[in-house]
């Protein structure tokens, strides 16, 4: 069995949620504390076993390009004030032994057409696919989780977790037998269903691992929910002759592909930060709370 040793990250989307932030800087750029919300997916595969990252990109992306890149007048002025601790940092947001890969999305035609535009680099292995939108931590890595169920299983494996039957609609549902307490057998698949539709509340979290197979029925490209090339129709067709998993993850997931996620994963990542984590605890418990009065005009959009 081949290791999986190549992830995903399709990072062409244009971030609307959160204009005007994203204007001009990809909203995978967007903070958690001190990391970028890509970071946090990246260290999250390269912890798993990954040493290529591809990135789906599109235009406006040059910034996630730079941050994985060196920065030698950074380093230097680093370097040359002494703050020898924020060197390190930046000289290792990355491991020497990870190559970095970067794709362009000519057309944005879906994560289904993203994922599809990698197949050059992944090639007949199986592969990773992390969506950075969500901000995912446990006390195993989600993607490792993943991947371990991988090696013994041989077969496609999809993180789930179950949601509210009247959130349905924001999630590919996946239903079929259970295997244990963790794993399901995927028979049915479904994109975004009404609630009286859904035929369960498991739901696909933004983490896979799948085989090269998918690739030719991406390649087919037929139109989904949207009218774009959807993910989830083609590993609904890969069940069909393939064994398709899901896996009810360890952990927690952010949505941070909202505002309320992004500002609910700032709040709790930063309780747990090694530099500020102690003293933002407190100020949270003894913080008196601002009115909107007092911020003028600062809300009025």
């Amino acid at each position: 069995m081949k290791p999986v040793r190549k992830a995903v990250f399709p990072v062409a989307g244009l971030g609307t949620r959160f204009l005007p932030a994203t204007k001009a800087s990809p909203k995978e750029m967007l903070a958690v504390v001190d990391k970028p919300l890509i970071q946090y997916a990246v260290e999250e595969a390269v912890a798993a076993g990954m040493t290529d990252l591809i990135f789906v990109t599109g235009r406006h992306k040059r910034a996630i390009e730079d941050h994985f890149d060196a920065s030698p007048e950074l380093e230097a002025e680093l370097e040359a004030k002494g703050k020898l601790q924020l060197l390190h940092v930046v000289q290792n947001i990355l491991p020497s032994n990870v190559n970095c890969i970067f794709v362009r999305q000519p057309v944005a035609l879906g994560l289904g057409h993203a994922v599809l535009c990698a197949r050059p680099a992944v090639g007949d292995e199986p592969f990773a696919v992390l969506l950075a939108d969500d901000l995912m931590v446990g006390p195993t890595p989600i993607t490792q989780q993943l991947v371990r169920t991988y090696l013994e299983t041989g077969s496609t494996v999809l993180a789930v977790q179950d949601v509210p039957r009247e959130q349905t609609r924001q999630y590919g549902i996946v239903a079929g037998p259970v295997i244990n307490d963790r794993l399901s057998q995927v028979t049915e698949m479904v994109e975004k269903p009404l609630p009286e539709q859904a035929p369960s509340t498991l739901a696909v979290a933004g983490r896979y691992v799948l085989t090269p197979g998918v690739f030719d029925l991406l390649a087919k490209g037929q139109r989904g929910v949207g009218g774009e090339i959807q993910l989830t129709d083609a590993i609904e067709q890969l069940t069909l002759t393939e064994k398709v998993l899901a896996h009810r993850y360890e952990g927690r997931r952010y949505d941070c592909g909202s505002k309320l996620g992004l500002l609910q994963a700032s709040v709790d990542l930063a309780e747990h930060h090694h530099e500020v984590g102690q003293a933002f605890s407190a100020w949270l418990l003894q913080r008196q709370p601002l009115h909107a009065k007092d911020l003028g005009r600062t809300l009025a959009n």
